[in-house]
């Protein structure tokens, strides 16, 4: 799976993000663009630790095979649930908000050597490679449902 600790694949996620405008429709989903990119930007912000996102009563997704299979193999399900959390953002002004989630792009790709993560909220304690595959997928998968 691609990571964004891989240069080229952070990269290639950057051209995909700068191809979006505020008026790419969605392919699936209730998102439009500038609420997708609010939930992503939280989404990293939690990632990285910049926010706390209540985790979910343990279970069958923090067990280390399950985890393994959704992060590393199987593609995100169109309509997955999400914390309520990630989706409170408000969008503000577009160039403001696709010039953070880059910028959280690139700050992400430079914690490949980061020794301690916050745990996910349903995940619950993930590697840094668990997380720069998380990371990756989540970002390319809610740019794939806007067709870039």
């Amino acid at each position: 799976m691609p990571s964004i600790f891989d240069p080229a694949a952070a990269a290639a996620l950057d051209a995909r993000i700068a191809a979006l405008t505020p008026a790419t429709t969605a392919r699936w989903g209730k998102f439009d663009a500038p609420k997708m990119v609010a939930h992503l930007t939280e989404a990293l912000r939690m990632a990285l630790g910049d926010i706390v996102v209540r985790a979910r009563a343990s279970g069958l997704l923090r067990t280390r095979l399950v985890r393994y299979l959704i992060i590393h193999v199987v593609p995100f399900p169109k309509g997955a649930p999400t914390a309520p959390a990630l989706l409170a953002r408000a969008s503000t002004s577009w160039d403001a908000d696709i010039a953070e989630l880059r910028a959280l792009v690139r700050r992400a790709q430079g914690e490949m050597k980061r020794t301690s993560w916050p745990a996910h909220p349903a995940f619950g304690a993930l590697s840094a490679h668990d997380w720069g595959v998380l990371i990756h997928k989540h970002v390319a998968h809610h740019l794939t449902q806007f067709g870039v």
